[in-house]
């Protein structure tokens, strides 16, 4: 897997993520070819890690890669749909596709129409099992790349380290553009590296289970401990809340006289949780209220939990908390409200599809509304301790002041990252639409998980399209902005993105900055976003935006746009106006209904 590395490349984290993603699913090939097995024991994972990392710095020195491409250890021998080996693979899909996928790439696939009929058959072969309802149970990227994988081990005669067979099934080129006679080299030298990984992780994989399992056992004992500490809200009680914060602690009759008790013309959002009250404290402070469904006692530590969040945090970019208000009453029952301060411009939502839409944002509004989500959303994760993961980014949770800067709001979902830990694994909750595919599917979930709603709102901010496009009745399946922007992107059209009738455009290199960062930030594939401090990085600065790469093949892609795609498209890559769709309209707990988004919340959704 060796090969001649660019300089100027070296610091393009998600090309070099991508080029290392797609060298492992190639050692995994070969892995399959010599052993029947899709993928290592896991008690050999951290041991094959380590060698693969070996290769990886003879080309990417103090590359770490797990850390900066999001890879788990695990990764390396978790699979999905219990599929582990090759006669598992084979019983799970029809005969007469595999029989299609035989045909086609059992050949030379060093040429674009071989290639690009063997990757037809391939998409066929994986639509036959990424359609079933079945739970998926490992990583998204041995989902979609299976057949790849078995193509390369199982169908083409000539192996996955053949240099059309890898250029073809995983997109890595063993020629070098400065002396392409070097390839029978690099070749050999990547097969001697894939049979001395595949013997490290046998060699060492008994002294690995040991320090493994111990370690294990210690990452979980340092996370109960986390868990305890944060769930019980560090031992927070709601009477201690107020002195500890500066907040303050309402009285109920005192918010039912802001909110003229409640009245209807004062409701101005409603939430999953709860409803929305604009009000008027006494002397004259204009307030938003959130006032919480079907409350009782019990529920007082997940409030306790959004509270101490809210309140811990100071930031021009973030909602800012005024108080609180705990209370029963023998009419009312168990109470609980929070009170922020009035946005007058209500959220994005608003202009973006809501009553404000007459009124079309320019150009310099949507970029410091950009800059402002930006550069809230990096405070979140790098600026407060421990950092914090929103959990549901979404148009109608970016709030407006009487200047147009942003404001994120609704913690109420949010979870505290702990130092040390790559990722939480918890229930996904979330909007559809917004939600990354690997916290979707997986319920793994990082700061990046944020990065891709991140791009999916400033989609929405820069097309003035929703994140779920909807279709006339009968003519097909809803898509997503992601999918619509990456066909334009792809085509060399960026500019396209940009709403029509804008008024105030900025310049169109600028323009298209934007639009290329929202399309890298909400890559389906984790490795490939940049983290929210390189986002205000490259939008405040003249730093260049890195290249995107190539989306997996779709979940559900049409055959017919697979097949018009790989007739128009030399390079044998394939694209579908389907994307990433299948994910997203999954059995997740979203907060939205039937699909659609409920009236938002323009003062503090909360949610």
């Amino acid at each position: 897997l060796v090969r001649e590395k660019d300089v100027n490349s070296s610091n393009n984290v998600a090309a070099n993520c991508g080029y290392i993603a797609e060298g492992l699913r190639l050692v995994l090939s070969q892995y399959l070819r010599t052993t029947g097995s899709f993928y290592p024991p896991l008690s050999s994972s951290e041991s094959c890690w380590d060698s693969y990392d070996s290769v990886v710095d003879s080309f990417l020195p103090n590359f770490k890669v797990r850390a900066s491409c999001g890879f788990k250890t695990q990764w390396i021998s978790e699979g999905c749909l219990n599929i582990s080996t090759q006669s598992e693979f084979e019983k799970l899909v029809p005969q007469s596709a595999l029989n299609d996928a035989v045909s086609n790439c059992n050949q030379s696939l060093a040429n674009g129409s071989p290639c690009a009929s063997c990757l037809t058959s391939l998409t066929t072969l994986q639509a036959s099992y990424l359609k079933s309802k079945d739970p998926f149970n490992g990583n998204i990227s041995d989902c979609t790349n299976l057949p790849l994988i078995y193509a390369g081990a199982v169908i083409n005669q000539f192996g996955p380290s053949d240099p059309g067979t890898a250029k073809c099934l995983f997109s890595l080129d063993f020629s070098s553009s400065k002396n392409g006679s070097n390839w029978k080299k690099k070749l050999l030298i990547s097969l001697i590296v894939v049979v001395g990984f595949i013997g490290l992780c046998s060699v060492f994989g008994g002294v690995y289970m040991y320090l493994r399992l111990k370690k294990r056992r210690e990452k979980i004992a340092a996370k109960n401990r986390w868990i305890t500490r944060v769930g019980s809200g560090t031992g927070l009680n709601l009477s201690s809340i107020g002195g500890s914060t500066h907040l303050m602690k309402f009285g109920f009759d005192e918010i039912k006289r802001a909110t003229k008790n409640f009245h209807r013309d004062n409701l101005i959002g409603r939430g999953g949780y709860g409803n929305v009250y604009k009000g008027l404290l006494p002397d004259g402070t204009e307030i938003a209220v959130k006032r919480f469904k079907n409350c009782s006692a019990a529920g007082d530590a997940s409030f306790t939990h959004e509270v101490e969040v809210i309140a811990s945090i100071r930031h021009v970019n973030l909602v800012e908390l005024r108080g609180y208000c705990v209370a029963t009453t023998n009419l009312e029952g168990h109470q609980r409200l929070i009170v922020c301060d009035l946005m007058h411009n209500g959220s994005l939502h608003d202009h973006l599809y809501g009553n404000a839409l007459e009124r079309k944002l320019s150009w310099p509004v949507r970029q410091r509304i950009a800059l402002g989500m930006a550069r809230g959303l990096a405070y979140l994760h790098y600026g407060a301790q421990p950092s914090i993961i929103h959990r549901d980014i979404k148009a109608s949770n970016i709030l407006l002041d009487d200047n147009f800067e942003a404001k994120v709001a609704d913690f109420g979902l949010a979870k505290f990252n702990p130092e040390g830990f790559s990722h939480l694994s918890t229930r996904v909750a979330g909007t559809m639409g917004y939600v990354a595919p690997e916290y979707a599917l997986y319920g793994q979930l990082t700061e990046r998980s944020d990065v891709f709603s991140f791009g999916v709102v400033l989609l929405e901010l820069l097309s003035g399209k929703k994140a779920i496009l909807s279709v006339p009745d009968g003519q097909g399946q809803p898509s997503l902005v992601t999918d619509w922007a990456w066909s334009l992107v792809r085509k060399g059209h960026a500019l396209d993105v940009i709403e029509e009738g804008m008024p105030e455009l900025g310049p169109d290199s600028v323009m298209e900055k934007y639009v290329l960062t929202a399309v890298l930030c909400s890559h389906p594939q984790l490795y490939a976003r940049p983290t929210m401090d390189q986002v205000v990085k490259i939008l405040e600065t003249d730093m260049q935006v890195p290249s995107i790469p190539e989306r997996p093949i779709s979940f559900n892609a049409e055959l017919e746009d697979i097949e018009r795609s790989a007739s128009s498209s030399g390079s044998g890559q394939l694209s579908t106006s389907g994307g990433f769709q299948s994910y997203s309209m999954g059995h997740i707990d979203f907060a939205s209904h039937n699909g659609q988004e409920e009236a938002v919340d323009p003062a503090t959704s909360l949610r």
